[in-house]
């Protein structure tokens, strides 16, 4: 909490909350005028460096209707687009706004509505194919180098001095936050130094393209280890691993959640076969089945109950700890919503303290490697991300199975995520998921998830060592532009030029 005093002819637009004018702010400017170049992304916009334009609310009778994904804010997670966005809609819905969006690689796009999202961004690339996006988010585009690059833009959007301004300048409009046109007043401070700014592209370069390396593989994974399951052929991660990002465009489809629910059928099943009295039509998929079948060729079919109650694995849920505890502390609290693309966000939504931390951390048990899987959520049943050393003080939710390997030699912790990840495992928990109460579960039908797990050690190996890759490049990457965000705003950094970040 801050405490200071300002005249009235200070006050703009009767704007009397306390937080819009932060001295801290105005004080930092200053001292960043020295090295950097401050000017509001209203000068920029005006002056022709940059141009914003917002999206459009398409209606929800559009949501469903194709894989053309439809970006929402909680689309937006760790600069970047989750691979499987929760909204897809029609190639005729798509061609009606395509034009007016215009989505380019190199475009930024920026939460301005939403609360704890508001400040979100990610920089779209070439894997981020076909998008519409919402009303709620700007697009930015960087019209004039000169002045800034797309990178740098993106990097100092992300910097504490810039996401400091937009929580203070955010608002309640009806139910919900939103910086609104205040976005027109953030400061962007701009390297005066065009040495320095060099080297900050380069590095931002870089840190983007090792995760979208990894992301183009992840988005991929569904279709190239159903693949790799069905015939064997782990030389497909060779092939994959060869291609350049132009080729890898290629071959990636454009998937929404849609695409794990499978197409509709129709089938007969005798009344002994009803498990439970369960009565929905899609517990029974006669195709999930068929393709297990297959599988058994190249593979060993075993439930997840039966690999807990053989001590392969085991897995229980976290706990509620109550709205209160949230926000006491910076220690993370994970939520079904806080990852995406097999990682933790780096910015969680709520942070518990030491001491509630102390009262969980024995009983949770949170250690690297440890798989988090979402049992509830509907549209995020089935998420699923690995523990790293950056996240393993943290407590996580009751929404959450946490998932441990303890036979690294027959099932490790990459091999498990790659498995949860293909497309029979997520159509599987699509078809045991059921809604209870006001949202939608696995529950303990997780139990009855059938992991098809090699039976080469070779082809075990193979995909556990490349996911690793992936995984440790990405989460490098992310840790490198986190540390870049405080770098561009340190104005001894002049002095370090020439020097490795």
């Amino acid at each position: 909490m801050i405490n200071y005093w300002i005249s009235p002819d200070q006050i703009k637009d009767k704007i009397f909350i306390p937080k819009y004018y932060n001295p801290k702010i105005i004080e930092k400017t200053k001292s960043l005028s020295l090295t950097h170049t401050c000017k509001t992304i209203s000068e920029l916009i005006h002056q022709g460096v940059i141009e914003c334009e917002t999206g459009h609310e398409i209606g929800k009778n559009a949501y469903g209707t194709g894989d053309i994904p439809f970006v929402r804010t909680s689309d937006i997670s760790n600069w970047e687009i989750k691979t499987i966005p929760k909204q897809g809609i029609s190639r005729d819905i798509y061609n009606e706004y395509a034009q007016s969006q215009d989505v380019q690689e190199g475009d930024i796009l920026f939460v301005r509505d939403g609360t704890y999202l508001i400040g979100n961004n990610c920089f779209i690339t070439k894997v981020d194919k076909e998008m519409l996006y919402q009303s709620h988010i700007l697009k930015i585009r960087v019209k004039n180098t000169e002045v800034i690059e797309p990178e740098l833009l993106f990097l100092l959007l992300n910097t504490d001095f810039v996401q400091e301004q937009v929580r203070s300048l955010q608002f309640t409009a009806d139910i919900i936050d939103t910086i609104g046109q205040r976005f027109n007043e953030i400061i962007i401070p701009i390297p005066k130094s065009k040495e320095v700014r060099i080297i900050f592209v380069k590095k931002v370069k870089e840190a983007l393209n090792k995760r979208l390396l990894g992301k183009a593989f992840i988005k991929h994974i569904p279709k190239i280890m159903e693949e790799i399951l069905l015939e064997d052929n782990v030389d497909l991660i060779e092939q994959f691993k060869k291609m350049n990002i132009d080729e890898l465009s290629n071959i990636i489809s454009n998937e929404t959640i849609t695409s794990e629910f499978g197409g509709f059928s129709y089938f007969f099943i005798q009344s002994n076969q009803i498990i439970d009295n369960i009565f929905i039509p899609k517990y029974y998929d006669p195709q999930i089945q068929i393709e297990l079948t297959q599988m058994g060729h190249h593979c060993e079919l075993i439930s997840m109950g039966d690999l807990k109650n053989k001590g392969i694995i085991n897995y229980y849920t976290g706990d509620e700890i109550g709205k209160m505890a949230y926000g006491t502390g910076d220690i993370p609290f994970i939520r079904t919503s806080d990852f995406s693309n097999w990682e933790i966000k780096h910015n969680p939504k709520q942070g518990i303290s030491e001491e509630i931390y102390q009262q969980y951390a024995e009983k949770q048990d949170v250690r690297e490697h440890d798989l988090l899987l979402v049992r509830d959520g509907t549209y995020l049943v089935g998420t699923s991300c690995i523990i790293t050393n950056y996240d393993s003080k943290s407590l996580f939710c009751g929404g959450l199975y946490k998932i441990r390997c303890n036979a690294w030699d027959y099932l490790d912790p990459y091999l498990l995520l790659g498995l949860l990840n293909s497309y029979i495992v997520k159509r599987q928990i699509r078809t045991k998921q059921f809604t209870r109460d006001v949202i939608d579960t696995i529950g303990n039908r997780i139990d009855e998830i059938v992991v098809p797990i090699p039976k080469s050690s070779r082809t075990k190996k193979k995909i556990s060592s490349f996911i690793q890759g992936i995984v440790e490049s990405r989460i490098t990457a992310r840790e490198e532009i986190s540390t870049l965000t405080k770098l561009v705003t340190d104005p001894s950094y002049k002095i370090q030029v020439g020097t490795p970040i």
